[in-house]
């Protein structure tokens, strides 16, 4: 009886496996924006009284003053439209299009998202803020390093 209880034992003790904890966070990157100084490139220039929000969802950033910022992009789709306004400026529509893969990241984590052909145009009403929007990069897959910078 003792021999059958201490194989119970054993067997129970080397079928457990180790707790798996997902260390990326957040596994699908954000976009990274840099607001930038239009009349020096190479200097960053903080955006005051900034507000942007997602087309027909809430605001994510609310009257702040930011020189970047951090906004996610719909994973379910090929687009997303954000509305960046500042102070009682007029509107500038940014839309940002992309293709979308999906890449294994570990048991505990999933699947993260990556974005690829990453293509930025903006639109505005009568009064816009923003003079140009450049594209550092064609893929976003990480958050080191901005992905878009906008010049004002």
């Amino acid at each position: 009886m003792k021999k059958y209880l201490l194989i119970a034992i054993l067997t129970i003790f080397f079928s457990c496996e180790k707790d798996d904890f997902c260390t990326e966070n957040p596994v699908t990157p954000n976009l990274i924006i840099r607001f930038m100084d239009a009349s020096n490139t190479k200097l960053t220039k903080k955006v005051n009284s900034l507000y942007i929000w997602a087309e027909a969802k809430d605001t994510i950033y609310k009257n702040v003053s930011l020189d970047s910022i951090s906004i996610p992009l719909n994973t379910l789709t090929k687009k997303t439209i954000y509305n960046f306004s500042k102070g009682n400026d007029s509107i500038n529509k940014i839309t940002i299009e992309y293709t979308t893969k999906e890449e294994y990241v570990s048991r505990s984590c999933g699947y993260k998202v990556i974005f690829n052909n990453l293509k930025v145009s903006k639109s505005s009403s009568q009064k816009p803020w923003i003079n140009k929007i450049l594209t550092t990069t064609k893929t976003i897959n990480n958050q080191n390093n901005a992905h878009i910078k906008i010049y004002h």
